[in-house]
């Protein structure tokens, strides 16, 4: 299976799962990433690989018109159902791939991405994309989880078994140099931790059988010395983890 046709699968099978797991609608990692765009009344933005739509929903409530674009229609789905329950108007969505975005140069005052490199083979190619459709002075913002760099290869191991999908997650320094790389100037960089529980990621992720049994060994096993860069703890009968993220906002030259 082709790795596009692995996120399809995937996403569609965890779609209205994955729309209300605590960890997708963090209301503290929304705000985060909305201020660290700076949006004005008369932006516009655009959220690429939008999932379950509750980013694109945030920043409508800031700017002019907020647009989402995803590659699984399922997600999708769920992104109009997030914007009729919040009342929102000022958005639309559109089907689309984060490394072919369907839009002239200099489109939007606002382009992000939220926890979605991780799952692409071709990270810096989606940047450059992102880059190209936001306008001189325009905003790119990136969120995505970042172990630190010591810890980065335990974290993507448990990772790659609990979601088949997951590429790598790139430890902070790499994120900015791709940044670089992309041709935006040095982002600002915010680093955030998420709280979750391992029950809630394996149910709404899917893994194999077999893998989500390794998952738990292993966060159980760094719970003795964190080498997956998660914070694993027990607590109240559950298993509770901490993820790394980044947050990095760079303001496109003019």
């Amino acid at each position: 299976m082709g790795h596009h046709a692995q996120i399809l699968d995937q996403f569609t099978r965890q779609a209205e799962i994955f729309s209300h797991a605590e960890s997708t609608r963090n209301e503290d990692l929304l705000r985060r990433i909305v201020n660290a765009a700076q949006p004005g009344p008369g932006d516009t933005a655009l959220d690429v690989a939008c999932g379950p739509g509750v980013v694109a929903c945030a920043f409508a409530r800031a700017v002019r018109h907020a647009t989402g674009i995803d590659l699984t229609p399922a997600m999708l789905d769920e992104a109009r159902k997030t914007q009729a329950e919040q009342g929102i108007h000022n958005v639309s969505w559109e089907t689309g791939d984060a490394t072919n975005l369907p839009y002239p140069d200099g489109h939007f005052d606002i382009v992000s991405c939220r926890f979605a490199f991780h799952h692409m083979p071709e990270p810096l190619a989606a940047l450059k994309e992102m880059a190209r459709v936001c306008r001189g002075g325009g905003r790119v913002v990136v969120a995505d989880s970042s172990p630190e760099m010591a810890r980065a290869d335990g974290f993507n191991r448990v990772e790659r078994l609990r979601e088949p999908s997951h590429t790598r997650a790139m430890p902070p320094e790499e994120l900015v140099e791709m940044f670089a790389a992309a041709g935006l100037p040095h982002p600002k960089i915010e680093t955030f931790r998420l709280p979750s529980d391992l029950d809630s990621l394996l149910e709404h992720s899917v893994p194999r059988e077999e893998d989500a049994l390794r998952v738990r060994t292993l966060v159980e096993e760094a719970m003795t010395e964190d080498f997956l860069d998660m914070a694993p703890a027990r607590r109240n009968g559950k298993i509770v983890l901490s993820f790394p993220v980044a947050i990095l906002v760079a303001k496109k030259v003019v």
